[in-house]
């Protein structure tokens, strides 16, 4: 433990973020933290956003302070890592005190001196790089400036990134294959493709399914003329159609419609897909079936808010059942709630047996409450 705490407090002026997760107790109150070294009033301290289901809670601490909140790091979480500029340094900590230590390459660089608690967000992708899917975007200009009017587009896609690169951090296969169903006009899906290739530097192939035919057309164009070889698109119907036949490393949805999401969900888990990430959209299935049955009837009597606790219910299943064939799941507020309502993203990661505790709680609501939920109903 000793050569953790010394690394973080020797080397504070090298680290760009510290990641602590994987909590030894499913109780325990922060799922995630990450903690980042600061300056405030010219003294040097550590901030602390501590995750706990979608909100976010700050701590700055001083360096005696952190060395004490470190100590109690290391008794409840599995993982550290280290985020150096160029180096990704990784403890894995066994119940008993046993750790692993690991290296590994990053494309991160300090840009500038931490030097105020309001500094400058670091982040993935950065202004001034050449990324020609933002350029077409319309969020870089044409000599790669952020476009003022754009910048929260550049925020939220910056997010996305943020949240694969967090699932990716020890991921050293050479290869993955991802499909993207429901790319729509696949801005997203040029800038993953760039970030695997180019960041990763992985050998990258990407499908995108949509169902209109010149949408379609109009993206492959995009990608022979970024000379994007391995990433393609197709016309296709999730809910219906015969879709890729090899293994599959990951799936993306981003704004499926209403129940393609559970199509394309189902099918990431009958491929045994490793990594999903899910951003539903409109989602009417449970608002149009649910009827009266129990101690949450108040929540029907308003439409908006049946609406809306609808939404909240059928992720929540999504989530549990996902969870029950052997997913870890997190819940993650993808974009500011003020920017849309639709800011919740599933991302999951194969990592475990499968079970059916989740789904028996499931069935007990749904024959209460007499809705129907797709994704339910396609894993019995």
């Amino acid at each position: 433990m000793e050569e953790i705490k010394q690394l973080i407090l020797n080397e504070r002026e090298n680290i760009i973020k510290i990641s602590v997760s994987s909590p030894f107790s499913k109780n325990e109150e922060f799922n995630k933290i990450t903690i980042r070294p600061i300056n405030i009033k010219n003294k040097p301290c550590f901030q602390a956003e501590r995750f706990k289901n979608n909100q976010v809670f700050h701590l700055n601490m001083s360096n005696t302070e952190f060395s004490a909140f470190l100590e109690n790091i290391f008794k409840k979480y599995a993982q550290i890592c280290v985020f150096k500029s160029g180096v990704t340094v990784t403890f894995a900590i066994s119940k008993n005190g046993n750790i692993k230590t690991s290296e590994s390459k990053n494309n991160l660089q300090i840009k500038q001196k931490n030097t105020e608690n309001n500094r400058q967000k670091e982040y993935i992708f950065n202004e001034g790089e050449n990324i020609p899917p933002l350029v077409d975007l319309g969020v870089f200009t044409s000599d790669f400036k952020i476009v003022k009017s754009k910048y929260d587009k550049f925020k939220q896609i910056n997010r996305f990134i943020e949240i694969v690169n967090d699932a990716f951090v020890n991921d050293t296969k050479e290869s993955i294959t991802i499909l993207d169903f429901g790319c729509g006009k696949s801005y997203l899906t040029f800038i993953i493709y760039y970030y695997f290739r180019e960041i990763k530097k992985k050998n990258v192939k990407i499908i995108g399914y949509d169902l209109k035919k010149d949408v379609v057309e109009n993206c492959n164009k995009i990608a022979e003329k970024y000379g994007y070889d391995n990433l393609k698109f197709v016309v296709s119907d999730v809910t219906k159609d015969m879709l890729y036949r090899e293994p599959i490393d990951m799936v993306i949805s981003l704004h499926a419609c209403d129940t393609a999401t559970d199509f394309a969900l189902n099918y990431a888990i009958q491929k045994n897909v490793k990594y999903i990430f899910s951003v539903p959209c409109c989602q009417h299935e449970i608002n149009k079936s649910i009827k009266k049955g129990g101690d949450f009837d108040i929540l029907l009597k308003h439409g908006l808010i049946k609406e809306r606790m609808s939404a909240l219910l059928t992720d929540s299943i999504r989530a549990g059942i996902l969870e029950d064939m052997g997913y870890s799941v997190d819940v993650l507020e993808f974009v500011d709630f003020s920017h849309s309502p639709k800011n919740i993203m599933l991302r999951a990661k194969k990592t475990k047996k499968e079970s059916d505790k989740n789904r028996s709680q499931i069935k007990e609501l749904q024959e209460r409450y007499n809705f129907t939920q797709t994704l339910y109903d396609l894993t019995k």
